[in-house]
């Protein structure tokens, strides 16, 4: 099948074998088309996403420390959209249009609730790798084994991991920061900080195997 968006025709890719639903046989046509039939379809599908991004919304509501939920879930639905539109040749065909683009839905509201809730609060860059794993120690009668392993791995961070990569795993794999809050406060991506989290912990385990 071709898809027209923005002016560019392309091809969708359904699985071989597959047959779509007539609705999404009808939504995928509308897509496809130009003018008045691909806004219809457009604002379909957009209203499917809106009906998604405030379930989602809804869902994660207690998280949020202010603003307006509406808002948040229109926005989601917005950049869903624009999301499923460039996304439309990875439709296989394996489950129903609206289905395959809900996710895009609840995935933009998620990430836009993180965002919201970080806002306002000051991302916990710990320049201490041992002060942050010491929070973490079961109390006062920990195991003195586990007390150790973990300052090993605290001393280990300082010695062998760059100020960037310490400062990438402290946030996210010891104080819990959202990755995609933390690519928009450092101006980066998803993938750099996957890559850069990837790196600092093949560091720390190789330097820990070489010294135990």
């Amino acid at each position: 099948m071709t898809t027209t968006v923005e002016g560019v025709t392309r091809t969708t890719s359904v699985a071989p074998g597959t047959t779509l639903d007539p609705e999404s046989q009808e939504l995928l046509q509308g897509l496809k088309s130009s003018g008045r039939a691909y806004d219809d379809a457009c604002a379909r599908l957009h209203a499917l996403l809106l009906r998604a991004a405030r379930f989602e919304v809804n869902r994660r509501r207690g998280r949020l420390l202010g603003g307006d939920a509406d808002s948040i879930a229109m926005e989601a639905a917005d950049d869903a959209l624009l999301a499923v539109l460039r996304r439309l040749d990875d439709f296989r065909g394996l489950s129903k249009l609206t289905t395959w683009a809900y996710k895009f839905a609840l995935y933009e509201a998620a990430v836009k609730v993180r965002r919201q809730t970080w806002r306002d609060r000051e991302l916990p860059f710990e320049p201490d790798a041992l002060g942050s794993f010491q929070a973490l120690s079961p109390g006062p009668d920990e195991d003195v084994e586990v007390r150790e392993r973990l300052g090993k791995i605290a001393a280990a961070m300082d010695d062998v991991l760059t100020p960037h990569q310490r400062r990438v795993l402290v946030a996210l794999a010891v104080n819990g920061v959202p990755i995609d809050v933390l690519a928009e406060r450092l101006s980066t991506t998803r993938g750099a900080l996957y890559k850069t989290l990837h790196d600092a912990r093949a560091k720390l385990r190789a330097h820990l195997e070489e010294t135990n």
